[in-house]
């Protein structure tokens, strides 16, 4: 089961994030080869299926939602939603 992402976990991680975007981004490409390579190369191959999709959007949002499950997880947000 997936952990909840609540708004104090998105209050936590958006300014972190949102600070440089691009930096983070970068950081988190390196970060996520060293905890799970199989997601960062499933994030990559998808990102580059089509040439029309923005390659860094995709990865942002990857990396982004990766981040916020990972917090919700370490803080115990494990539940159903109701």
């Amino acid at each position: 089961m997936l952990p909840i992402i609540t708004e104090e976990t998105t209050a936590e991680i958006f300014p972190e994030v949102f600070q440089d975007v691009h930096s983070w981004r970068k950081n988190m490409v390196q970060y996520i080869k060293g905890e799970n390579p199989e997601i960062n190369t499933a994030i990559l191959e998808i990102a580059k299926y089509d040439e029309s999709i923005d390659l860094k959007a995709v990865a942002l949002g990857a990396y982004l939602t990766y981040r916020l499950l990972e917090v919700a997880t370490d803080n115990d947000n494990i539940g159903p939603l109701d």
